[in-house]
């Protein structure tokens, strides 16, 4: 028994002389082989289009190409993850047409170009991408073209995009959650989408007692998709009047999302009141100069019932400014149910949520702010 236990203790201390033996580098060999596996660890994320597409576990840099997926890494809170920009984010010192652009000025300027940018082609600059070699290259691209832009750089390309239909469908929510999965930034995440449906909620629950004979007739004009347009540029379900249940004349066509009204039909609705882009307002009044009888036989251009109504198509959706939007146009269509709105605040207010920084006095200087507006005089 006791030759047992005298083997057995030999064998203890064999053991332990020989793990106490190990060199420093076979030490740091192994610390080195484990950091490495977890480097390398993947998952895979399914984007907007259905693609499975293998990411790093951890992504700590990335990129956006195309509309509307950079917007939303500065919704998400994680522009510390850029390492590149497009040139078409980068002109936005004072100009807010751009809601994300304006604010990340400073930020976005300071990156280096990762492509032309201003659509939905492949304008990327692949020898770029791939000396920077981001983690993921998050992309508003068709999807011949985000297909394209990978197998040129063999990066991780992932869809956002979003569709600028309707009041921030569901489109949105999807490419918010699709991006948010990559960077990990999921509370966020649901921070903003829980915000967006509690503004949608209030505007929703302030005219829902309004009968439909009560509300006056409005029109949308000169609105912007894929550029400026003139007064007969349109939108049947126009987000901010689809959000307060306001009556669209627009809605009247069988059309879906943006068209151009014909102006015998916009004399025919004779809308009550006229919400207009003022950044679009050089173009309504060029139209003025040109054919006065048209617009001097509307009711809203007779009694003054034309307004601001702030582009939210900018590079895909600007989700600040289309709620910003919808508030304004209830205090004018419904006066006592937005009585308590103070138009600047709440805009300020919003911005402040969705980036950090309340801007509407940069809007205002902009000649971007909400209001009144004339036609047919001097702007």
């Amino acid at each position: 028994m006791r030759r047992f236990v005298a083997l057995l203790l030999a064998l203890l201390a064999l053991t332990a002389l020989s793990a106490c033996g190990a060199t420093p580098a076979e030490e740091s060999d192994s610390t080195q082989t484990a950091v490495d596996a977890d480097s390398d660890a993947v998952r895979t994320v399914v984007d907007c289009y259905g693609r499975e597409v293998e990411i790093p576990e951890e992504v700590k840099t990335v990129v956006c190409t195309g509309s509307g997926a950079l917007r939303m890494v500065c919704y998400l809170q994680c522009t510390d993850r850029l390492v590149g920009v497009e040139d078409t984010d980068k002109n936005y010192e004072t100009s807010t047409l751009r809601d994300y652009a304006h604010v990340y000025y400073e930020t976005l300027q300071a990156l280096p170009s990762i492509g032309k940018g201003g659509g939905t082609a492949n304008t990327a600059y692949v020898e770029e991408l791939i000396a920077l070699q981001p983690d993921v290259i998050l992309s508003g691209y068709s999807q011949e073209a985000l297909e394209d832009l990978a197998r040129t750089t063999g990066i991780p390309c992932v869809t956002v995009r979003a569709l600028s239909i309707n009041f921030i469908d569901e489109s949105f929510y999807t490419a918010m959650e699709v991006a948010a999965d990559v960077l990990g930034a999921q509370a966020r995440c649901e921070e903003v989408l829980t915000w967006i449906d509690g503004c949608k909620a209030d505007l929703s629950a302030r005219t829902a007692d309004i009968p439909e004979a009560d509300k006056p007739l409005c029109y949308a004009g000169a609105v912007t998709y894929s550029g400026t347009h003139g007064f007969t540029g349109t939108y049947s379900n126009f987000g901010p009047f689809l959000a307060i249940g306001a009556r669209n004349a627009a809605d009247e066509v069988e059309e879906e999302g943006y068209y151009d009204a014909d102006p015998e039909k916009i004399l025919s609705w004779d809308p009550d009141v006229i919400f207009l882009d003022p950044g679009s307002l050089d173009l309504v009044q060029e139209e003025y100069a040109s054919n006065p009888g048209f617009f001097d036989a509307l009711t809203a251009v007779q009694t003054g019932q034309i307004y601001a109504c702030v582009s939210y198509n900018n590079y895909s959706t600007n989700v600040g400014y289309a709620i910003a939007d919808a508030y304004y146009a209830g205090t004018v269509l419904s006066p006592e149910q937005f009585a308590d709105v103070d138009i600047a605040a709440k805009t300020d207010e919003i911005l402040e949520f969705l980036l950090g920084r309340g801007y509407y006095g940069d809007m205002t200087a902009d000649g971007l702010a909400f209001g009144p507006l004339e036609i047919g005089h001097e702007a």
